[in-house]
């Protein structure tokens, strides 16, 4: 699951102000899920927009915005798309890039795209995937060391850690406690014993 959070409204009303019809997209995968771009939120910020004086010319929830395939699929839906001269996209960075392929209008995003996470009930979880092309998370028990580590160690701790809590975010488990417990948990801390060079950043 991609992880979004909402931009300041200030911050879309400023970017939407001076057009003159505005159609917005949102997402039922991620963005629905995290209430950022679902229909409720869709119809919510389409208010407050009218409210400001933005002319919105109408609204939509794509089934997945990265998933768009072209125009005509987002005209189905939608036929007063292309009264549109700018197209407010509630998704991830992924879904508004799409959406921009298949619109000659202007497009901006209405969310932040944050990381690549999880959802468990209603408790998402942050940075669990750095996609980075190279993964290794089975040398870690399944937790990715470059996501969650702010320092991105691949062989052990910094050593700043307090009582468990990361020295850069101590509000955050340390990635490596978490590892340690997991390998110890599974019976694989054998795989603490190898020595891993760092990832190559010009590899994808």
């Amino acid at each position: 699951m991609i992880i979004s959070s909402s931009k300041p409204f200030s911050e879309i009303l400023g970017m939407l102000m001076d057009k003159e019809a505005v159609f917005i997209v949102g997402c039922s995968v991620c963005a629905a899920k995290q209430h950022v771009g679902g229909e409720p939120e869709v119809e919510e910020i389409s208010s407050y927009l009218k409210e400001a004086g933005v002319n919105v010319v109408g609204g939509i929830v794509a089934k997945a915005a990265c998933s768009v395939r072209s125009c005509e699929y987002l005209q189905e839906l939608a036929p007063n798309i292309g009264d549109a001269t700018a197209v407010l996209v509630m998704a991830c960075g992924s879904g508004t890039s799409n959406i921009a392929g298949f619109v000659d209008v202007d497009v901006y995003p209405a969310n932040n795209t944050e990381s690549l996470g999880a959802m468990t009930g209603d408790k998402v979880i942050h940075h669990l995937c750095a996609m980075c092309g190279q993964c290794t998370i089975a040398d870690f028990g399944g937790i990715c060391p470059t996501a969650q580590c702010p320092k991105e160690l691949l062989n052990g701790p910094c050593g700043g850690s307090m009582e468990g809590k990361c020295e850069v975010d101590p509000e955050k488990d340390c990635a490596w406690e978490l590892i340690y417990e997991r390998l110890e948990r599974i019976g694989r801390l054998d795989l603490l014993d190898e020595v891993r060079d760092a990832k190559d950043r010009l590899v994808k």
